[in-house]
């Protein structure tokens, strides 16, 4: 029997992806899925909040991009036009989870300025969010609140003003960077899930968490959100503030990283305490940090800092063990009879038990976000 190559893996855990996703289309057809309960996606419980769409959606571009299979792209057009009415949705903080994930990726294949059109709007909704009283996009929860995963979506709005020329936008993306950096980014570059502020004064109250150990832990899949979120505000603006702030995050990941490299749910989880509360592993929270270092390294390496080679190779290499981790049946369902999603062990909701231990339509595509940058690297 021939050694699997770390290429080989990667290309059969994206085979099995593919074969997962399109069992769940055939099963649940025009159903978004959240979190899995006994491995299962369609369930009666909570969602909390509504976010996840464009992430199925965007594994069916992420296929269709890497195969040029023309059915992943007619279900990808269909699955993303069932999102479109959600650009002028103001009820949730997340149109950039929704829609860079789908219209982006459609616009970039055809140039079709109605699809361009959604992108703006999206862009233009979310900022509707903005709170001139404390400088940040309120989350879904109320106006008092920001939360790090916005980092994720405010990139649209960044998007939409650099297509539209509007320094309005431009001034609100920035400021919520801003601001998020200041107030939930710590000095050692852990981050709290949420601030709370005086909506009268706008004056900075307290870090906390709703996901989270506690408001002064670093909570896993926030780190990660910051991490990638501000490398693609970078991305979109050059602002090497935002790079800064990025490597920050980075740092603290590598350095407080376990040795099998899939962190727990929260940094400082008390491991001696049993699943969900304690010795939880969550493969998400490695699945968006793998996508966003590969992303980061390459931005590292072009930003001619005076270690800039040295960070770039540690930021891919914790990327590529991440994900050598993740292809291995512990995390990949392959081999797990009956099991819907497509990586185990992830969180959703640890306070209030809502997929823990579980696959999470998050981590299933940044797990195939991640797989498809590497092996679309070695096919050029």
């Amino acid at each position: 029997m021939t050694n699997r190559t770390r290429g080989d893996k990667y290309q059969e855990a994206l085979g099995f992806a593919e074969k997962q996703v399109a069992r769940v289309v055939e099963k649940y057809p025009d159903y978004f899925p959240i979190y899995t309960e006994g491995g299962s996606w369609k369930h009666d419980g909570q969602l909390w909040t509504d976010w996840t769409g464009g992430f199925l959606a965007g594994m069916m571009w992420q296929f269709h991009r890497r195969t040029g299979n023309a059915d992943w792209r007619t279900r990808a057009e269909h699955y993303s036009k069932l999102l479109e009415h959600r650009q002028h949705d103001r009820d949730v903080h997340d149109l950039g989870f929704i829609f860079l994930n789908t219209y982006l990726p459609w616009f970039q294949l055809t140039s079709n300025p109605e699809l361009h059109d959604v992108l703006i709007q999206a862009g233009r909704t979310l900022a509707m969010r903005f709170q001139q009283r404390g400088q940040y996009l309120r989350s879904f929860v109320a106006a008092e609140s920001l939360f790090i995963d916005i980092m994720m979506n405010v990139p649209i709005i960044f998007l939409a003003a650099n297509e539209t020329n509007d320094p309005s936008l431009r001034t609100i993306a920035d400021a919520h960077c801003l601001t998020t950096r200041d107030r939930l980014v710590r000095e050692d570059g852990s981050t709290a899930h949420e601030g709370i502020f005086d909506t009268q004064s706008g004056e900075f109250l307290r870090q906390t968490t709703h996901q989270g150990l506690r408001g002064d832990s670093a909570w896993a899949r926030g780190l990660a959100w910051s991490l990638y979120g501000y490398s693609q505000c970078y991305a979109l603006t050059g602002d090497p503030a935002y790079l800064e702030v990025s490597q920050r995050n980075a740092d603290y990941w590598l350095s407080h990283l376990p040795d099998d490299h899939v962190p727990y749910w929260d940094f400082d989880a008390d491991l001696s305490l049993p699943a969900p509360h304690g010795a939880q592993k969550d493969s998400s929270a490695a699945a968006i940090a793998a996508s966003g270092l590969l992303d980061l390294a390459q931005q590292t390496e072009a930003a001619n800092q005076t270690d800039s080679a040295e960070k770039s190779k540690r930021y891919r290499e914790c990327a590529l063990a991440m994900l050598d981790a993740l292809v291995e049946p512990e995390y990949l369902a392959n081999e797990t009879p009956g099991w819907e999603g497509i990586l185990k062990h992830g969180v959703y909701h640890t306070e209030k038990n809502l997929g823990v231990d579980e696959s999470v339509m998050w981590g299933e595509f940044f797990f195939v976000e991640a797989l498809t940058k590497v092996v679309s690297e070695e096919a050029t």
